[in-house]
């Protein structure tokens, strides 16, 4: 049986998964926005509140995902699976840069602590075609070097500004950073200003897929 905390961990993993509250997921899917709050699940008399099978079937609908993916990130999956953790559900703790410098949120050996830490998903081997590289050159230089490893999702959206691999015709494999695309041209910019940037037909282009984690 799947338990009914299963289930709500199941629409919380999602909501994080495409980057967005309950709340958020909750209007995505054209419900309410408080229709997933934690206040919504337990009545005042203490019974168990469900989500409908109707509002699961919309943000399943406008996430794209399936109810085998939606299971795999929750407690149903171990629970039907006997798995002691669901693939692909690894987080690590997330704070900005300048909130985390007003004190309070590390303890005295730099680990996380206190309150007001987000999570953000690590890349999983289960995610849909992922697979990672190793750096060679020094074109990337500060940021990758020689040796580094960066993880490549082929199905992740490409934006300017993205670090992105990039495979011509020709058979060359560079990773770059994408400046700026049109129908026609791919303008590519290195990290290391001893390198020009590269001005590719999109023709001539197989495939460019973006970066989306390193290991240094």
């Amino acid at each position: 049986m799947i338990s009914h905390r299963a289930i709500w961990d199941g629409i919380d993993t999602l909501a994080r998964r495409h980057g967005h509250s309950v709340s958020a997921l909750a209007r995505l899917a054209g419900l309410d926005a408080t229709a997933f709050n934690v206040s919504k699940r337990v009545s005042k008399d203490g019974r168990e509140r469900w989500p409908s099978t109707e509002s699961l079937a919309k943000v399943l609908e406008v996430t794209g995902e399936n109810f085998e993916s939606f299971l795999a990130g929750s407690g149903a999956y171990m629970q039907l699976s006997g798995l002691s953790e669901p693939p692909g559900s690894a987080t690590v703790p997330l704070i900005g840069l300048a909130q985390a410098g007003s004190g309070g949120f590390f303890d005295s050996a730099g680990f996380p602590a206190g309150q007001g830490w987000d999570e953000v998903a690590l890349p999983s081997p289960h995610d849909n075609g992922i697979y990672a590289l190793e750096i060679s050159g020094d074109s990337m230089e500060p940021l990758y070097r020689e040796g580094d490893r960066i993880v490549v999702s082929p199905t992740e959206q490409v934006r300017r500004g993205d670090r992105v691999v990039v495979k011509t015709r020709d058979g060359e494999v560079m990773a770059k950073i994408l400046a700026r695309q049109t129908a026609k041209q791919i303008e590519l910019h290195s990290l290391n200003p001893a390198y020009e940037p590269r001005l590719l037909d999109t023709v001539d282009v197989e495939w460019m897929a973006r970066i989306i984690w390193a290991s240094q």
